[in-house]
């Protein structure tokens, strides 16, 4: 049984974009997901298949092996034609100011699976987050990078984030909760970046969705246990960042 956990406060399809206004950051439930990107919880699902062949992070410098990753770029521009078109193969690049523990290295991944970024709910997906990003931001071109990750419990823990809290040195972050599977913790922890208040909720449901302005908030998610120690666990997220003017790079 995992341990005690507070729900997302979750915010309706019709609300969200007000409270990630109001507030800098705001929860969708997967119901309110597929209404809000007109789509079917199976075409969710087709996406989520290829979260089973990501291969090991070889950058963690914790000295942990509990991290896998696929990571693509975008450019995103509802005014272009075509309006969502992937980027040539990059490093993913933050400073140490946003990521003093991985901040300052270029790490290129393995990319997304062709396959994935070829279902029609891929472009979907990209095109209703840079609709929120131009009502929050204005209208513009947005540079896109999208993580896979799978955190796992094999070596007794893992740890989504092993920087700590944080902000990503982009315009919106979005975090899409895919799968929890014989796991406890993974707390998600949202504070202001400039004053005291903060929530902290666990995302339990397949397609929970987190979405952040990042200039406003610093966010965190705790390790994972598993709750069979003879077994291990995983955690599997989509997280996409859109920045304006150009990708992060040294």
């Amino acid at each position: 049984m995992d341990m005690k956990h507070f729900p997302p406060p979750y915010s309706s399809a019709a609300q969200f974009e007000q409270q990630l206004s109001d507030l800098g950051h705001t929860v969708i439930a997967p119901e309110s997901l597929t209404h809000w990107l007109h789509c079917q919880a199976n075409d969710l699902r087709q996406l989520q298949t290829y979260w089973n062949d990501l291969p090991p992070d070889a950058y963690l410098r914790d000295g942990g092996r509990y991290r896998f990753r696929r990571h693509s770029s975008f450019v995103v521009d509802a005014q272009a034609d075509p309006a969502v078109r992937l980027a040539p193969h990059r490093a993913h690049w933050q400073p140490l100011d946003y990521n003093a523990l991985h901040g300052g290295i270029e790490r290129m991944f393995e990319p997304m699976s062709p396959a994935a970024i070829d279902l029609p709910i891929w472009p979907r997906l990209l095109l209703g987050l840079a609709s929120v990003a131009d009502r929050l931001k204005g209208t513009r071109p947005w540079f896109v990078e999208a993580h896979q990750f799978r955190i796992d419990t094999a070596g007794g823990i893992g740890r989504p984030t092993p920087e700590g809290a944080h902000r990503d040195g982009v315009d919106l972050v979005a975090v899409f909760m895919l799968a929890r599977s014989g796991i406890k913790g993974g707390e998600s922890r949202v504070f202001e970046a400039d004053g005291p208040r903060g929530q902290r909720f666990t995302m339990m449901e397949p397609w929970t969705l987190l979405l952040l302005d990042d200039e406003r908030v610093i966010h965190e998610t705790t390790p994972i246990q598993p709750i069979d120690p003879h077994h291990a666990g995983h955690r599997d997220t989509l997280v996409v960042t859109l920045r304006a003017d150009s990708f992060m790079g040294p």
